[in-house]
């Protein structure tokens, strides 16, 4: 599932493609939203919110979750679409460009944005970032995995499965640890803003500082090698609050003790 990061970059693509200009087409691939037509409107801006994309026209707000497979894609006038166009959801056109929202996971029209995102916490790529706030909230349930806790966008906003991983790497925590004794929270927290920030404008993530193909993480995807820290070969298991949200964990029992 694409990070915030991900969101954060399609958000900038998207902007400088839509915002200020005026539609001059627009198809909402949806049953519910079939009516919906914001042709000969503005759009007036587009942002990203942790892992949700929201186009604002006028008083209402397209707002978009990519999921596993979803993705939106800018195309010149006339240029072929790189995925079939049943795949389509959303066509947002103007005089200079095509936007295509393919696959999206979730797809609405809405007036009011609390309905979609009102439940986040601290954006860990928005402009109103606040630590504090996503200390406090991480701190909450002191019993709950540190790993489950980080996946969890009502306490901070953005992260996905391989950041939960590299981070839990890089301080030295198993992932099942329980909050209450996964160390100092703030630092936690902190090597999450930094480690987000500098793969902001990346195409490619990396967490090791080597951007060679293959050496791009500590831990992730990593399941039976050698940890590039002490040689200890890489474990893999699941890990999330009931079965249905159970996602990979990886990690080096050397480097990151189990929980006792």
């Amino acid at each position: 599932m694409p990070e915030g990061d991900t969101v954060y970059r399609a958000a900038n693509k998207l902007r400088d493609a839509l915002v200020g200009r005026v539609l001059t087409g627009c198809d909402i691939r949806v049953p519910r939203y079939a009516t919906v037509d914001f042709t000969g409107r503005t759009v007036d801006s587009v942002e990203s919110r942790g892992k949700h994309l929201l186009i604002r026209v006028g008083g209402y707000t397209i707002h978009s979750h990519l999921k596993m497979e979803g993705t939106w894609q800018v195309y010149a006038p006339g240029e072929r679409w790189r995925k079939p166009a049943f795949q389509a959801r959303a066509i947002l056109t103007n005089d200079s460009a095509s936007a295509v929202g393919f696959e999206l996971g979730v797809l609405d029209v809405v007036e009011d944005e609390d309905e979609v995102v009102g439940y986040l916490g601290p954006d860990l790529l928005g402009s109103d970032w606040d630590a504090a706030v996503a200390i406090t909230n991480l701190g909450t349930d002191p019993t709950r995995p540190i790993g489950t806790a980080l996946l969890d966008q009502r306490i901070l906003a953005g992260l996905g499965n391989v950041y939960r991983n590299e981070i839990c790497f890089l301080r030295g925590i198993d992932p099942r640890t329980p909050v209450g004794s996964a160390g100092d929270l703030r630092k936690i927290v902190d090597l999450s803003f930094r480690t987000i920030m500098a793969n902001k404008d990346r195409n490619q993530r990396v967490t090791t500082g080597d951007r060679r193909p293959g050496r791009h993480f500590w831990v992730y995807g990593r399941e039976s090698k050698p940890c590039r820290r002490c040689g200890t070969t890489v474990q893999f298991g699941l890990l999330g609050d009931n079965p249905l949200e159970e996602r990979q964990i990886y990690f080096c029992p050397y480097c990151q003790p189990p929980p006792s």
